[in-house]
């Protein structure tokens, strides 16, 4: 259908293949006629596929944990840093530096009344009376009273990764030797940060994990499902700036201040909740020119945590991070939506805060006293699916619905969506709230990082291109993503469930899981080694498919290539037979044409490249073509 008015039945040297721009999901590959159908590792620009910018590690160290959410912002001296929020741990990073600026939870002196050992093992029993500690957490022990059991007191210091929890009065670590007796003794102080999270979310349906009197006493509860478990969400934060300084706050954790002033070794004390604050919130941001700090999903009761309302907004003073207690005469205050069961996140767009639950869509705009803040009802059925979810662009809200995508520029629209079926049907939907919404504006683009079906990770992405109006889809995987700005590249994380590369600090005992952070948009290659890439046409009639179709040669049509492209011509007869490939073709920056000889009534195109330090951009491919057969042989 896309040639039939040119070629006919007469022969057309160099006939164009015109391919529509974007990746179109939504049909067969015979309904797609004209459209590419798929695609990694490349983008739209100009109406055209190129490869993708390359990714280099920032530096060689690991972070311990998955990091679910990056802050970058330049302090008044104009020094650059980002914050790396994880299930483990918060970092700072600057100048080429990692800090550990995780929060403290509890510390002690004398807390630790004896350390256990068991002959010739490494695992030591540590007895501190309601310690509160989770597997996996972190403590750091210190003023150790003397060797215990053949361990010496330097071998019992030092910060531990805790392998397990017998009870509530005591937990295990390895220690930095192993012991030559069974015995106990010797005291120390422990100082532990706040309790770790899960590196992804997760369904859990054991004991505990549900209903009271839902299966056998302690015994799992194998080939359970959906609504039958309890949805246990990764540990994910919500990073903002106090001015230089950064708030942050944990989902359904409490709040946090690190003061950077004295850069990243100093204010070590200050890594604690914020004084007066709620205890437990689901979100977190800072409201704007007007420094309100909002904390989302938050308890009615300041500082009771049981009193937590999904729904529930509070907001502090104004220019205060610890006057949270409504009076006549500051403008804190607190708010409760209705429309939905739970708020998912917030976004500053347009002036104001836009607001998500699971369901629909509330705006927050400042008023001043004595209200403070406004609220209104944007739109029903339109709620975002985690609290990384949504994004603003320029002054236009970007996110992700349970079965859409949608846009707010001053009213809710929903966004046509050519792979929508695709990714919606292959998503974890268990793992919704891990869905992250990155911007990477240089190319117009808004990126939805998502874990697949079979998938407890995240480990595909959707992009829309809103200037060119086009989606594409791919496989790079990244758990959290900071824009350029701060930095002349994007920052974006990625999580490696099973690395146990060396962490930036000397950890005794840790346990497997790292993130590295990538420069995006530097170079065309994967941290040095080849990035593969393709995109993939539906099938095209030629002359509407009437007639067989005989190609003796192409012509190559490439800008800005570097090194090799592979293209590959798969013919068939008809749209149920299997199709025949030809190629791939190895088309070299002088290959001016390519011999082939191909028959058939529909063609698909396949582009791709795979070696270090290649790129290109697709143009418009010519053929020689004529017919070859009778309508119907």
């Amino acid at each position: 259908m896309l040639m039939e008015q040119i070629i006919g039945y007469h022969s057309m040297p160099l006939t164009k293949l015109q391919i529509a721009p974007g990746i179109d999901k939504q049909n067969t590959e015979y309904g797609a006629e004209g459209r590419w159908v798929d695609g990694d590792n490349i983008r739209f620009r100009y109406g055209q596929p190129e490869k993708i910018g390359g990714w280099e590690k920032v530096t060689s160290d690991a972070l311990l944990g998955a990091t679910r959410a990056i802050l970058t912002y330049s302090d008044l001296k104009g020094v650059n840093y980002a914050i790396y929020g994880t299930n483990k741990k918060l970092y700072a990073y600057s100048e080429g530096s990692y800090a550990d600026i995780t929060p403290t939870r509890a510390t002690g002196t004398g807390n630790i009344t004896q350390f256990g050992t068991t002959d010739e093992s490494t695992t030591v029993t540590v007895t501190d009376a309601d310690h509160g500690a989770l597997i996996g957490d972190f403590v750091t022990i210190a003023s150790v009273s003397g060797a215990v059991g053949g361990i010496s007191a330097a071998s019992l210091q030092g910060e531990f990764e805790i392998q397990t929890v017998p009870s509530a009065n005591t937990y295990t670590i390895v220690a930095k030797a192993a012991a030559t007796s069974t015995t106990t003794g010797a005291t120390a102080n422990a100082t532990y940060q706040i309790n770790t999270g899960l590196p992804t979310s997760i369904y859990g349906y054991g004991w505990g994990a549900g209903t009271w009197n839902a299966s056998t006493w302690n015994t799992s509860r194998e080939g359970l499902t959906g609504a039958d478990g309890v949805l246990l969400q990764s540990a994910k934060w919500a990073l903002d700036n106090w001015g230089e300084d950064v708030l942050a706050s944990r989902f359904d954790g409490s709040l946090y201040y690190w003061d950077t002033s004295g850069g990243l070794s100093s204010n070590l004390a200050a890594r604690t909740n914020v004084s007066g604050a709620p205890t437990k919130s689901r979100f977190m941001l800072v409201s704007g020119d007007d420094r309100h700090v909002i904390c989302l999903g938050t308890e009615t009761t300041i500082g009771t945590s049981t009193t937590q309302d999904n729904m529930f907004i509070r907001w502090s003073d104004q220019e205060s991070t610890t006057d949270w207690t409504p009076t006549s005469t500051n403008t804190a205050g607190s708010q409760r939506l209705t429309d939905g069961n739970q708020i998912n996140t917030a976004v500053r767009s347009r002036g104001a805060i836009l607001i998500y639950t699971d369901t629909a869509l509330y705006q927050m705009q400042f008023i001043g006293p004595p209200f403070t803040f406004g609220f209104k009802q944007l739109g029903s059925n339109c709620g975002a699916v985690g609290i990384h979810s949504a994004i603003d662009v320029s002054g236009i809200a970007f996110w992700m619905g349970n079965d859409s995508f949608f846009q707010f520029d001053g009213a809710v629209k929903k966004i046509p969506c050519s792979v929508q079926d695709y990714v919606f049907d292959d998503i974890n939907t268990n793992a919704l709230g891990d869905v992250f919404c990155a911007s990477n504006t240089d190319f117009n683009e808004v990126i939805w990082f998502y874990p697949s079906k079979n998938s407890t990770q995240i480990d595909r992405h959707v992009t829309y291109n809103y200037a060119e109006n086009l989606w594409y889809v791919g496989t790079l995987a990244r758990s959290s993503w900071a824009d350029r700005g701060v930095y002349a590249n994007p920052y974006a994380a990625e999580f490696e469930a099973s690395d146990t590369t060396t962490t930036i600090s000397t950890i005794t005992g840790v346990k497997e899981g790292r993130t590295f952070v990538y420069l995006h948009e530097e170079g065309v290659n994967d941290d040095g080694s080849a990035m593969n890439c393709h995109i993939e046409s539906g099938d095209i009639d030629i002359a509407d498919g009437d007639n067989f179709m005989s190609i003796s040669r192409f012509i190559p049509d490439f800008k800005n290539q570097v090194g090799n492209v592979d293209l590959t011509v798969k013919s068939r007869p008809y749209p149920a037979t299997t199709q025949t490939t030809h190629g791939p073709f190895a088309i070299a920056t002088s290959t001016t044409k390519q011999d082939t000889r191909i028959r058939g009534r529909q063609l698909a195109l396949r582009v791709s490249s795979d070696a270090v330090d290649d790129k290109w951009r697709y143009g418009t491919l010519r053929f020689d073509a004529k017919p070859d057969g009778m309508r119907g042989s």
